[in-house]
């Protein structure tokens, strides 16, 4: 296992790619949309298409979930404390996720700066991407996280 990445680690273009990838199965689509993003679109065949995509897609909501897990296993280095959200800029889905899809993330930081209030700490603004296996962008978040600071006590 990698050593814990401490903000001072952290450096604005570093790019972090892990070597796992999710495949979207069309019934762990239906069932995450059953649970938690019910709309025909998602859950429905014949009616997803008839619709608008043509055919079944998964929830943004889905997309963002697989996206943190492939971040949380390889898409960004072990931080320290591990990772804490400060909250989410942005988050886009310029093309839906069709069941059969192989998606991977990459995550670019951005910014990193200390915290004003907290100086124990560091933010890092972070993009994550998560592409198909056609390489086309299927999701984009823009998000900050709370890094410890090395030598901060914590």
């Amino acid at each position: 296992m990698k050593a814990p990445f401490y903000h001072e680690d952290f450096v604005v273009g570093q790019r972090f790619a892990g070597p796992e990838r999710r495949v979207m199965e069309a019934d762990a689509i239906k069932a995450f949309a059953i649970e938690y993003d019910p709309q025909p679109m998602h859950t429905d065949e014949a009616a997803a298409k008839a619709g608008r995509y043509g055919g079944l897609i998964a929830s943004g909501w889905q997309t963002a979930a697989v996206t943190m897990r492939l971040m949380m296993s390889g898409g960004l280095p072990p931080i320290a404390g591990g990772s804490v959200g400060a909250g989410v800029e942005g988050l886009n889905w310029p093309r839906p996720v069709r069941p059969g899809d192989t998606l991977s993330v990459e995550t670019e930081v951005l910014e990193v700066r200390v915290s004003r209030s907290r100086p124990e700490f560091g933010l890092v603004r972070l993009r994550a991407t998560t592409r198909n296996q056609g390489g086309e962008t299927v999701q984009e978040m823009t998000t900050t996280l709370f890094v410890p600071r090395r030598g901060a006590g914590l």
